[in-house]
């Protein structure tokens, strides 16, 4: 069961006055009288079929249910809630139109509140472009109800928040720090975290980076906490978000670096594409039993980073905050780890760092796949939400899958792209082509950090609309539905932390020796931009991405990378490992896959644990200590010390 959020009172000016839609003003209303009931969204009893979506915290200041039904409606979330008494009372509850921000018509995130079972009159997320309060109405509610989010489309409808108040004039703010405030004042958290102990590490980001880096400093001696923002580890090499991890492991000269990256991951015997297979071959368990498996490291799952304490150039603590129950604890240690990717801890703790809006992004990708309703063997490993009806239907001999019009997604009824048959040379579809491809990509000229929402978004329009026009406007693939798809973005490039040194592309290309050569990159400087195939009519809103090859962008063998691009120039105990590091916008290519920033974590790990022994900074590691850095990368990965 679900820790429950709920908070309810008889409000004055000191409780619902804080929610006021005035409340930050001058001209603030004095008092704001009347019983209430706030119901977080997270906070439910049972999601049903809604997903936890945490990616919006910072901008937001919570998580929001989401209903990922691919087109099919969701079962209902629900929980039991007791107000103050009964009575009318007025309902608000935050949500959006989620297409609103491009003028799309017909609101695909339509989603009911019911209480009791009987619904509202109002239907919500068919409003604004913005998170906002939607005006419910009034309703007669006894002491207690039964609370149901109940979905009508299936099309990523979202609700973050439910509020009840007798006083049926009063209006909440849309401000996220008086509602947060509101939060914590409701919840009776002092103003201070509670403390979630001290410890030699933390790192912060639970992808592969971040399972190597602990598993690797645990490994040689360090206590170590770990704090990822989601129930599973591993990152955009999880089920969550299915990306094949790449890069070449164990290579010479330190054949061991990469040994806990090769532990963790599953073996796969496959040919072909692997990104966007299904979830058993992620094997989510796998990392979390290895992990869980270190005496030495505490997991804090479902927790996000939202402060960093500092003493001048020093980190002295970060605020960790639970998406499920907005329970805020600090954690203390003498070294810290930042494996984000969005670089968050750095930032927070004032690291110098490079991200520009001036120049493209590269973008980010939401894998997507399909399935065939008459091929028992896909009917049966189905993900899909509704998994028992499809079984049924299939025995029934019921495989004929029809797909709704989206006029509010990407309209692609006469415009090509990957695997449409219609604009193909050969005149031949290739679903092989189109499903589980990484270049269905966008954002490339958006903030992929306050933006990521409308990212997400963005590449569920396109994956929509190009679904209709298989489905609909080409009267193909009658027999076949989207069986999974990431809600999830998979990132490429946002913040870096510049270290010491600043990777280069160049460094790579003139094959440049580092001293401190601390593990190996395969992979060619790749960076992505707009398909220009694919552009025409999508200017400023591409969908489809293209990425550098050739001449100058391949360099010859395993190039073997500086520890001085993991840890920070200017912040004295900060390590950085993922695609967060000290490389240029050319670095970034190379280094960003996923086995390879599992090694830069293992190599964190030990100098972590070399900073701890011999009482020194990451700095002091290459300054001091770069041979007994080297011997322990000769060390297996499996070695305990302890």
């Amino acid at each position: 069961m679900v820790h429950r959020r709920q908070f309810m009172g008889c409000a004055g000016a000191s409780a619902l006055g804080l929610l006021a839609s005035r409340a930050l003003g001058a001209d603030a209303p004095a008092t704001s009288h009347g019983a209430f009931l706030l119901v977080e969204a997270e906070g439910f009893d049972d999601y049903g079929g809604w997903e936890l979506d945490q990616q919006s915290m910072d901008q937001m200041g919570s998580p929001y249910l989401l209903a990922h039904g691919l087109g099919v409606p969701v079962r209902d979330a629900a929980t039991e809630v007791s107000l103050p008494c009964a009575g009318d009372y007025r309902v608000w509850v935050r949500t959006r139109d989620w297409v609103a921000p491009w003028n799309a018509p017909g609101a695909p995130g339509r989603f009911q509140l019911l209480i009791d079972g009987k619904p509202l009159d109002e239907t919500f997320g068919t409003k604004s472009a913005h998170w906002h309060w939607h005006d419910g109405g009034t309703a007669r509610v006894s002491g207690s109800a039964r609370l149901s989010l109940h979905d009508l489309t299936g099309f990523n409808g979202r609700c973050e928040a439910i509020l009840f108040c007798q006083d049926l004039q009063f209006e909440p703010t849309d401000d996220v720090r008086a509602l947060t405030c509101f939060r914590r004042r409701l919840l009776n958290l002092p103003d201070a975290p509670d403390e979630g102990g001290n410890y030699d590490l933390v790192v912060v980001g639970g992808g592969l980076a971040g399972v190597c880096a602990a598993l690797s400093a645990a490994r040689n001696g360090l206590s170590v906490a770990l704090v990822q923002d989601r129930p599973v580890l591993g990152g955009t090499g999880s089920s969550e978000v299915r990306v094949w991890p790449e890069g070449k492991t164990q290579q010479e000269p330190y054949p061991h670096v990469g040994d806990i990256v090769e532990e963790i991951l599953p073996p796969i015997e496959r040919k072909g594409n692997f990104n966007g297979l299904p979830a058993r071959y992620f094997d989510d368990a796998r990392k979390l039993k290895i992990v869980a498996d270190e005496p030495r490291i505490a997991l804090f799952a479902n927790c996000r980073a939202m402060e960093v304490e500092t003493d001048g150039a020093t980190i002295a603590a970060v605020v960790v905050q639970s998406t499920t129950t907005a329970r805020r604890q600090r954690l203390t240690a003498k070294l810290f780890a930042d494996c984000t990717g969005d670089a968050k801890v750095g930032f927070l703790a004032g690291a110098d760092y490079e991200y520009s809006l001036d120049q493209p992004l590269m973008g980010s990708t939401n894998l997507f796949s399909v399935l065939d309703a008459a091929d028992k063997e896909e009917v049966l490993g189905c993900e899909c939400k509704d998994k028992a009806a499809l079984t049924v239907a299939y025995e029934e001999g019921r495989v004929e899958q029809p797909f709704p019009r989206c006029p509010w997604a990407l309209d692609l009824s006469d415009k090509p792209f990957p695997g449409r048959a219609k604009f193909s040379a050969d005149g031949k579809g290739d679903l092989a082509a189109f499903e589980r491809k990484w270049y269905w990509e966008s954002g490339f000229d958006k903030d992929q950090i306050e933006d990521i929402e409308l990212i997400r978004d963005h590449n569920l329009r396109a994956m929509f609309g190009a679904w209709d026009a298989l489905k609909n406007a080409d009267g193909l693939y009658p027999n076949h539905r989207l069986g999974w798809a990431a809600y999830i973005a998979g990132k490429r490039e946002s913040r870096r932390l510049m270290g010491d040194v600043v990777l280069d592309g160049k460094h790579f290309m003139e094959n440049v020796e580092f001293a401190d050569a601390a593990f190996p990159c395969s992979w060619h400087i790749d960076l992505h931009f707009p398909n220009r195939v694919f552009q025409s009519g999508f200017e400023g809103h591409e969908f489809i991405a293209d990425f550098t090859r050739g001449q100058g962008y391949s360099y010859h063998g395993v190039y073997w990378a500086p520890y001085r691009c993991l840890y920070s120039r200017n912040v004295n105990n900060l390590f950085m490992a993922g695609r967060d590091i000290s490389v240029s916008k050319s670095g970034l290519g190379p280094v960003r896959v996923m086995r390879t920033c599992g090694m830069m974590g293992e190599i964190v790990g030990k100098a972590a644990a070399i900073c701890l022994r011999r009482g020194t900074s990451p700095r002091g590691v290459y300054e001091d200590h770069l041979p007994l850095l080297k011997e322990l990368m000769n060390q297996p990965g499996g070695a305990r010390v302890g």
